[in-house]
């Protein structure tokens, strides 16, 4: 696959799943977390060694602050930040680095990015553009926040994505499969990375699986009413 990238989503000593941020917040630890973060190290050393290119996010704070948030976002930032311990910066700088199983190797790039998506304000579309890249292929975190958002902008900008559903995770297994379905719904390859790393992959599930991505149990009752009604 000459014209796959891969795109690694902002796999950060922040999302640790013993975070004493997320705790204090309220928030769950990431489903599955050190097993997601595992399988992006195989899928990365995967890619390496096949000579496919491999593109970091790292979620960053906008130097204008919340100056640049949109307003409901700035107005949790400022009702939780009472809840936080002050971080020292050696600690603010640490959780933003990219966690040690899955660093970045030599000459791989790694772009910082302060909204959801990593196209949003970055340079990522030219730099892709440049490698001829075609197709991308997504991992990291979270599924249903900036993995999704990327999907959904990549899509936009007339990319051929998918998505590693074995390399991404979020706070719990229901959002985490219903963010996938909702990719699926947009013609998006969703299965292992191993399958769509493959030399010859056709990334054909989307056009030739039934109702991909669709609830089966709600097309169930429907077929079961149709057909109750016919035979009224």
């Amino acid at each position: 696959m000459a014209d796959l990238a891969v795109l690694m989503i902002d796999v950060q000593n922040g999302y640790i799943a013993e975070d004493r941020v997320r705790d204090l917040l309220g928030w769950p630890p990431i489903w599955r977390l050190n097993e997601v973060v595992s399988e992006c190290a195989e899928l990365l050393a995967a890619a390496r060694s096949a000579d496919v290119p491999i593109v970091y996010s790292r979620q960053t704070a906008s130097p204008a602050g919340l100056l640049a948030a949109n307003p409901r976002a700035a107005h949790h930032q400022k009702i939780r930040g009472a809840r936080l311990p002050a971080l020292t910066a050696a600690e603010r700088e640490w959780r933003s680095q990219i966690m040690d199983l899955v660093a970045p190797a030599p000459g791989e790039l790694v772009l910082d990015k302060t909204r959801h998506s990593f196209f949003t304000y970055t340079e990522l579309d030219p730099i892709l553009r440049s490698l001829g890249v075609q197709r991308l292929l997504v991992a990291g975190l979270q599924t249903n926040v900036c993995v999704e958002a990327t999907v959904r902008s990549g899509l936009e900008r007339n990319y051929e994505m998918a998505v590693a559903e074995d390399a991404v995770s979020t706070d719990g297994p229901a959002l985490h499969h219903g963010a996938l379905n909702s990719m699926r719904v947009l013609y998006v390859e969703v299965a292992p990375w191993r399958e769509l790393i493959a030399e010859g992959a056709q990334w054909d599930r989307a056009f030739t699986t039934p109702n991909y991505g669709r609830d089966p149990a709600y097309w169930d009752e429907r077929a079961v009413a149709a057909l109750a009604q016919t035979s009224d």
